[in-house]
């Protein structure tokens, strides 16, 4: 691909790395416009399709940009052959799993390694591995010109969701008994190990049928994704984070001061001090930096790779405390630049270690932050993504 006129088109919506992407592509000499639009259907919009081509008709784009990938982009691109390159943030893609994937025009970057190798044996040619990435510089700049940050100290912090909202609860009492049984199983199993998912394996064709009575699977014509893929993630996979989420802090708060930042309702979270939501962007930093100790949980359905958080919580000197992910060790040092658990148990002895060892915690953290600095900048990884565009 050749950049001829340097000039790229970014659809924006609420991605929490979109800022620092859009902003790395000015940095590397590209004019991007923004295009908005609620989409209410990643897969067609009449109306959208319509206002891009003829943003693609009028102006001679080198590409199209999208944080996670949409079908309906893909296809207007195809039409009007402009390249489409789209990196995600999220995994799986359920969107990915529509007949567009397989567009001509479309470049596709995943942050998981699994869901690439996935997508690579179907038969999807233009897909790459690429991880997730931190902005340092602009976090630094962040908590240099930070005259509050007394205000965000914490011993141990966790800021996300806590996916109470998760649809499971709603449809598991018109489920019989041996299906409620056996899901409640199967979340358990998925709950006690780490760095791995169990739960498509275990949604097994018998499962399946039972719940097709049950639970009625939407999805377009040119999806191919299916109930064993839908309901693993969309409904067991928030569930499982539910109660992998709160059941750790509970055990926590049983023996350290533990704070929470999150929009999810923190009812059931006894003596857990709830502080509000903060702002990805001007507060979030200061949180990390603050805490002794900040706690990532990734969701299962990430099945091998690192999620933003980790690169959020290091890219702010901050001491992480990290559900095991295979994909960390081929980037960083565990134990030196952060720490792992694999159990509850586990992240209780760790937690009360590092509270008590305070210059081994702080070393761990500057190591980690050194690591992200110099090696997993977003200019970098785009660089890396701009090399292969170039190549292809």
């Amino acid at each position: 691909m050749l950049f001829e006129n340097k000039r790229i088109l970014i659809y924006k919506w609420r991605a929490y790395n979109y800022l620092d992407v859009y902003q790395t592509f000015l940095a590397m000499g590209f004019e991007a416009d923004l295009i908005e639009q609620h989409l209410p259907s990643y897969d067609e919009d009449a109306d959208f399709s319509a206002r891009l081509a003829k943003l693609l008709h009028e102006t001679a784009y080198d590409f199209v940009f999208t944080i996670n990938y949409f079908g309906v982009i893909s296809d207007t691109c195809e039409q009007c052959g402009v390249p489409y390159v789209s990196w995600s943030c999220d995994s799986p893609l359920i969107s990915m799993y529509h007949e567009s994937v397989y567009n001509a025009c479309n470049y596709i970057f995943l942050f998981d390694k699994s869901s690439h190798d996935f997508f690579k044996a179907l038969g999807v040619e233009q897909v790459w591995y690429l991880p997730l990435a931190v902005d340092t510089d602009r976090i630094d700049h962040i908590l240099g010109n930070a005259a509050d940050l007394k205000l965000y100290e914490n011993e141990i912090s966790f800021v996300g969701s806590l996916y109470e909202r998760n649809i499971y609860d709603s449809l598991v009492p018109t489920f019989p008994p041996y299906l409620q049984g056996y899901l409640d199983c199967a979340m358990e199993a998925q709950m006690n190990i780490s760095g791995g998912n169990l739960l498509e394996l275990l949604l097994n064709d018998e499962i399946c049928l039972k719940l097709e009575q049950h639970y009625h699977l939407e999805k377009s014509k040119r999806s191919f994704s299916d109930l064993r893929l839908i309901f693993a993630t969309t409904v067991l996979g928030f569930k499982v984070a539910k109660e992998q989420r709160t059941s750790s802090l509970l055990e926590l708060v049983k023996k350290y001061p533990v704070s929470i930042y999150t929009n999810s309702n923190t009812h059931d979270l006894v003596k857990i001090d709830y502080r509000g939501s903060v702002d990805y962007w001007t507060q979030m930093p200061k949180v990390f930096y603050g805490s002794k100790i900040n706690l990532n949980f990734t969701i299962p359905n990430i099945k091998t790779g690192i999620p933003l958080r980790v690169w959020d919580v290091l890219g702010a000197g901050g001491f992480l405390m990290t559900n095991y992910q295979p994909e960390l060790e081929l980037y960083f040092d565990l134990e030196k630049d952060l720490v792992v658990f694999e159990s509850r148990q586990e992240l209780v002895k760790k937690a009360a270690y590092y509270l008590e060892h305070e210059k081994e915690r702080q070393k761990i953290a500057c190591s980690g932050y050194q690591k992200v600095k110099q090696s997993h900048s977003y200019r970098q990884r785009m660089g890396q993504m701009m090399h292969i565009l170039e190549s292809v």
